[in-house]
């Protein structure tokens, strides 16, 4: 296999002597210029397979570099290197195409394993399978969009925040970006936020040391420590208590972790992805989401769009569910009935797809002779009629608590009964259907 070689770009010797010391011993050939027109000049004349630019440099900055190398060698990862604390700066970079970002001073180990993970990129050995057809159904403009987007986030490790109603395919989005990135031979940690008791959740993200609580009776590393070399997807992340925003934002911008009860910093690996159902922007605007970690985790999104407004890929996904259950259930293969088929096109899905494949379940039970009748969806006729809100005949908030004690106990049943499926399901978080379930008195 060919030695693989890296472009450092700083206007700073001891800075360049650090990087080449450091990347000749990983066995890299490297190439040094101190401003961009040298940089250039060594692109269009050699083979690189990476770049390390400063973001400071005597006739340019290295933004203006990391865009150059976007339009005429977009196979090239750039990474960047800031100053201490300049997060603006290298989200900027982020935002333009670089691949990733390193602190100055820098952290060699923290530089080991960026440079590890950017080479995987230029190692033909390793490409990873680009397609997502097949796992990432549909076949609207919107969806080929989204599927063209995965290939290109996938190469970059920039924090990515995707958006969209519960039940869209949300984790199922960042599983995909996973699997076809550089890391996707490691781990995938996917963490529901708001499952997570807020008075265990910073030992649950970053572990802790024997002895450092109550109860520690053992090391335990945590789930970043889990998810070393590969991803990891914080659901809901909108749940996140306020302490632990602040100390999330840190591990983002340094790299670095302390398990709690312990005495020093260790380098961490981890692309960070996250999610949630809510509006963050409103949150933020609200105060009860950090502007600067907002700022910091959306540095691209990706927008997933709710069923209803993609209703041309329901018939593909229906006959994709009916097929899955089939086979699981082994059972004889059941099709859709043509007006069962119009009747799912008109709903709409406020549980987006998850809650497709739910009533596609309870129908492949309820159906007859192996074909799905209109009947057999038992569609919730409070979310399909749209003529059927006259509330003149009762008070509001007794009128809205109705339908709102309905819908819950539908979800309810729909899931049989777990209520952190039927949250998901209902669009909203656990924590605010237990206040739901308490007070409309649903036991």
């Amino acid at each position: 296999m060919a030695v693989q070689t890296a472009l450092i770009v700083d206007d700073e010797p001891d800075i360049r002597e650090l990087l080449e010391l450091t990347l000749g011993r990983m066995k890299l050939d490297t190439y040094s210029a101190s401003n961009i027109k040298e940089a250039k000049n060594l692109l269009e004349n050699n083979s690189i397979d990476l770049c390390l630019t400063d973001m400071r440099l005597p006739d340019g900055n290295g933004v203006d570099l990391v865009k150059w190398i976007q339009a005429n060698y977009a196979q090239i990862p750039v990474a960047v290197i800031t100053a201490f604390g300049s997060m603006e700066t290298a989200v900027n970079a982020l935002k333009s195409g670089a691949f990733d970002f390193v602190s100055k001073p820098i952290d060699l180990a923290v530089l080991r394993n960026l440079v590890n993970t950017a080479l995987k990129l230029s190692d033909p050995q390793i490409e990873p399978d680009r397609r997502s057809r097949d796992s990432f159904l549909g076949e609207s403009a919107a969806m080929r969009e989204i599927r063209a987007k995965i290939v290109k986030l996938s190469r970059s490790q920039a924090p990515i925040y995707i958006s969209g109603e519960s039940g869209t395919g949300k984790e199922l989005v960042a599983r995909l970006i996973h699997q076809k990135s550089p890391r996707s031979e490691k781990p995938f940690i996917a963490v529901n936020c708001g499952a997570i008791p807020a008075d265990l959740m910073e030992s649950e993200l970053f572990g802790h040391i024997k002895g450092s609580f109550t109860g520690a009776v053992s090391d335990k590393p945590g789930l970043f420590q889990a998810a070393e070399g590969g991803t990891l997807f914080l659901d809901e992340i909108a749940e996140l208590p306020m302490h632990m925003q602040v100390k999330l934002l840190r591990v983002l911008q340094e790299k670095t972790l302390r398990p709690i009860g312990g005495q020093s910093e260790c380098a961490i690996d981890v692309r960070i992805l996250s999610a949630t159902h809510n509006d963050l922007g409103f949150l933020v605007s609200e105060n009860q989401f950090r502007q600067d970690l907002y700022y910091r985790i959306n540095v691209i999104e990706l927008h997933i769009p709710p069923l209803r407004n993609r209703s041309e890929d329901i018939s593909l996904l229906a006959n994709y569910f009916l097929e899955k259950i089939t086979k699981e259930n082994l059972i004889e293969n059941i099709s859709l009935g043509s007006v069962a088929l119009k009747a799912l096109s008109d709903y709409s899905f406020p549980g987006n797809v998850r809650e497709l494949e739910n009533i596609l379940e309870r129908a492949v039970t309820l159906c007859e002779k192996n074909t799905i009748n209109a009947d057999d969806l038992q569609l919730p006729r409070d979310f399909s009629d749209k003529n059927n809100l006259d509330a003149s005949s009762q008070p509001l908030e007794d009128y809205l608590d109705s339908h709102e004690k309905e819908a819950i106990q539908n979800a309810l049943q729909q899931t049989k009964y777990n209520k952190t499926q039927a949250a998901k399901l209902l669009g909203i978080s656990f924590r605010q259907l237990r206040y739901r379930l308490k007070k409309l008195d649903i036991d």
